[in-house]
């Protein structure tokens, strides 16, 4: 049976559950739950880019807060882990979000990646509302309530597949290995790219990523795997 659709009120209801905040502007929160599949002219895409900016910027003042002996390269680590699509799309699971999320039919139907990049964009579209209607008070304290325990998790400090491949790459090879991109699919609002890395006297991995920087920190993370220097959870 096909989910009802969910009202603007209802929305505004639920949301002020989830985030502890009022909208005053019920605009501004429609567009920040809506795909570009929905309604045309109406969507997340500029709210998705200024969320970003501004979990980043509360994460970060977390972490420097949290770790006040941890040097700048474990602080990268744990940030670029806190704020990637899957653990955005995980926490907007967690909370109940996409029950509010609107797109068209073609994208209620996606799976696998896709869905886990909606969900992360909406999750990112919602901090950039709650900040316009509330600033970054209403912002940082619903950022603070959905990761503060993964923020202090010693799995968030996981390195950067990319570089912990070209430290090994230079032991094992003597040389730095190669990003390629494969293949970009999907429309603009929605891209995939597959990228393969390429390591001399190694078989080359791929892996696919919204970004092409996702797809080649991806695409070390499977060979690393592989090769057996990481294990599926990313540690020696």
């Amino acid at each position: 049976m096909p989910r009802r659709a969910v009202s603007v009120d209802e929305a505004a209801g639920g949301i002020t559950a989830l985030t502890g905040h009022t909208f005053s502007d019920r605009e501004l929160l429609e567009r920040a739950l809506t795909h570009a599949s929905a309604r045309k002219g109406i969507d997340y895409q500029r709210l998705e880019f200024l969320g970003d900016r501004v979990l980043g910027l509360v994460i970060s003042e977390m972490l420097f807060s949290a770790f006040p002996d941890a040097p700048e390269g474990e602080l990268s680590v744990r940030l670029n882990a806190l704020v990637n699509a899957e653990t955005l799309a995980a926490i907007a699971e967690e909370i109940g979000l996409p029950a509010f999320i609107k797109t068209g039919s073609e994208i209620r139907a996606l799976s696998g990646r896709k869905r886990v990049n909606v969900r992360a964009d909406v999750t990112e579209a919602l901090i950039a509302a709650l900040y316009l209607d509330g600033g970054l008070d209403a912002a940082r304290a619903f950022v603070r309530r959905h990761w503060a325990k993964r923020a202090r998790s010693s799995g968030a400090a996981r390195r950067d597949a990319k570089t912990q491949l070209q430290e090994w790459a230079h032991q094992v090879a003597g040389e730095a290995p190669t990003y390629k991109t494969e293949d970009r699919a999907g429309p603009d609002h929605d891209p995939l790219f597959t990228v393969s890395v390429k390591l001399k006297g190694y078989k080359p991995a791929d892996a696919t990523g919204r970004s092409k920087r996702e797809a080649e920190q991806n695409a070390a993370t499977a060979l690393l795997v592989r090769e057996g220097v990481w294990d599926k959870e990313g540690r020696r």
